[in-house]
Formats: C-alpha cells, structure tokens, sequence
C-alpha cells in the first residue's frame, strides 16, 4: 500500500523534498496552496489553476461552504471535487479561523461555538462534531480538526486556556472521525493543529500532544495573525524540531515569497495563503526580480512582456502597460491576469526550491534569492 507521505531528499538543515500521495492524485512538496474559498480561487478558471498555474492541491472553507451553498447541495453534487469540477486534491480548514475572526458576533463554549452568519445573520453552531460532520460532505483529502486560534497578541492564560481547549476538542474530533466513515469512496487525513500563540513553552506542549494523536499529518495554526516576522519563524523553528519527521507539516496562511522560501528552510512542507490573488486584485505583483506596482506611472509605456522569467501565458501575452492600464481603468480583466502571474510564481517559486533541495544547495540559494525577492521594482 502507498505511504500518505514520503521524504524524498533531506538536506544538511531541515528542507527537504517529500511526496504526498492521496485518493486523487500526488503532491509534491514543498508546496502552496491556492485558496478557493468559496469553491472557486477568485477570477481563475479551474483549467487555468491545473494546466497552466500547476496547483497540485487548492483549499476549500468549512465555515464558507457550509453556509452557501450549504452540505445538502454539496452532498447532490457528490462533494466539492465533482461540484467545481476539480479532480486534484482538496484540503479543507476547519472553520476556526473564520469563527475567530468574527470575535464580535461568536459565543464560546466548552461544547462549540455559536456564531452569527456573516451572509443573512441567521445563527449556527458548530462544535469539533459538527466541523468533522461539515468537513465529511465536503470530501476533501485533507481535513482539520477543529480549533480555537487566539489573536496577536495575546496574554499568556489566555493562550493557554484556548491551547488546552483546542487539544480536548482534537480528541472529539479524532474520535468522531474514527466512529463515521467517508461518504464519497476516498480516503480523507485529519491533520490537528499546534496552538500555543507566541509563547515558546505552550507550542512545545501543543506539538507534543499533536505529535502524540498520530495523525497522517500535522499543523501549525496561530501564525501570520500580526506577529512580527521574526517570531513566526522562531515558533516555526521550534515546533518543527518537535514535530514528527515522517509526516507532513503544514504552516497554515503563510504568506509573501520570502515567508515561504523561510518556513521551508525551517521544515515545513505545506503552505496556504490568500495574499497572491488578494494582493493581485490591488495591482501588486510578486516576481523573481522583486514586487511591482501595476499601477505605477513606470509602467505606463513599458511594452516588454509583463514577466520575462513567467511560467504562465499572461506573462507572455499581455505587457507592462497594458496591464497598468486595465489596473487604471479598473477593468475586471486586470484582476484575473494578475491573479494568475501570482499564483503561476508562487508554484514555480516553490518547484524551483524543491529543485534546489534535491540539488543540494538550497540553503546557499535561499541567501542569495530572498533580498531579491523583497526589491520594489
């Protein structure tokens, strides 16, 4: 029987090259995950998100998907695979992260959380059950458990209480994976999550107690929330030294290109975040020569393919100006092709570690690549 994940090549710190093979297909890591929220990455097509920005796996949202278009279409559908017509994998969140961020309107309990719909106001609940149920009728390959993130920053007992709480409710979650089968014919991982917010003694704990549950693979929640960059790695450093090496780590929401080029030299395997297509949709492009404008006035007679080093065909089809000019005429066209050069560098900026990890000299690289990365052009 195939392993759910395989380290292909270590290297002389903690990078390395692996393999995650699932029900619907192989994901070579390191990787990033496009985010499709809403069961679509905003303004791509799916054809576009497989052949030409060659996203191996993309996210769906617990929180979103259960509220429109809600799990009895989703169950007609046969799941999101066949409902957008994605035939890859899918990782879904939890919901706890969006449950955190409307702090406003959410009442926690030892039992779950009651939380108001964003959409209509209507008021749901959902407990660690009731995510692993929701996450179920999804079918993606990849699950969370279920958790409670804390903010940054955030006082000591607090995170403490909330790190307990998450770890009680990662048992709920285990066991109601383990009393109710999948629903769709393919294999689904639950991954719990290390809380513990900044505090170096918390996460320690947290990654042993995640360690312990023996999952197929492991997450790193409550980062990227605010905290100086500086701290997310040193976490990163520490849990990673904690966590199983035989198993997947996923550092969950992170981030720009450096961030990425960083956790993977601190060993993590899995990366997820919304700034490639966000940032796209305000005009700010990421590329090997560094981060552009597109709306700058530099641009507005530059006639050169819009990214020379672009893996996609918006990088080569369309120009410097002309994109500068769909931005200021605040055409819908200039989202999507920014969209799709960020997405299209963020999978080729991760196959070219994965490259350099197998080659040998990915850490002498990371040194040299990431000041570039960083210029404002």
């Amino acid at each position: 029987m195939q392993k759910f994940f395989e380290v292909e090549k270590n290297t002389s710190g903690k990078a390395r090259a692996g393999k995650i093979t699932t029900d619907h297909g192989e994901i070579l890591t390191p990787i990033f995950m496009p985010v499709g929220t809403v069961a679509s990455v905003k303004t791509v097509h799916q054809h576009e998100l497989s052949e030409d920005i060659k996203a191996q796996i993309i996210l769906g949202n617990t929180y979103h998907l259960y509220l429109r278009p809600g799990m009895e279409i989703m169950q007609e559908a046969g799941g999101l695979h066949q409902f957008m017509n994605w035939e890859k994998p899918i990782l879904t969140d939890s919901g706890g992260y969006q449950v955190f961020s409307l702090s406003s309107s959410r009442k926690m309990t030892e039992e779950g959380v009651k939380f108001k719909s964003h959409i209509d106001g209507s008021y749901h609940f959902i407990s660690p059950e009731k995510s692993m149920e929701i996450q179920r009728q999804i079918g993606a390959d990849i699950f969370m458990a279920f958790d409670e993130c804390t903010p940054y920053p955030c006082e000591y007992n607090q995170a403490k209480l909330s790190m307990e709480l998450t770890h009680r409710w990662l048992k709920r979650c285990i066991d109601w994976t383990n009393e109710n089968k999948e629903i769709y014919g393919h294999k689904q991982h639950l991954f719990p999550i290390v809380q513990g917010s900044t505090y170096s003694d918390l996460r320690k704990i947290s990654a042993e107690v995640i360690s312990e549950a023996g999952a197929d693979g492991n997450a790193i929640g409550g980062l990227s929330v605010g905290e100086p960059e500086e701290e997310m790695y040193r976490i990163t450093d520490e849990v990673t030294d904690i966590l199983p090496k035989d198993k997947p780590r996923y550092l969950m929401g992170v981030g720009t290109p450096w961030n990425i080029i960083e956790s993977i030299g601190l060993g993590i395997d899995m990366m997820d975040c919304v700034m490639p297509t966000r940032n796209a949709r305000n005009a700010m492009l990421f590329t090997w020569q560094g981060v552009m404008n597109m709306k700058n006035k530099k641009w507005e007679k530059d006639f050169s393919p819009l990214d020379e080093f672009g893996t996609s065909y918006v990088d080569r089809d369309y120009s410097k100006a002309y994109v500068r000019h769909l931005f200021v005429a605040k055409e819908y066209l200039a989202k999507q092709i920014a969209s799709i050069h960020n997405l299209a560098f963020y999978l080729d900026l991760v196959k070219v570690a994965r490259e350099h990890i197998i080659a040998g000299d990915f850490y002498e690289w990371k040194e040299q690549i990431i000041p570039q990365l960083k210029q404002r052009l």
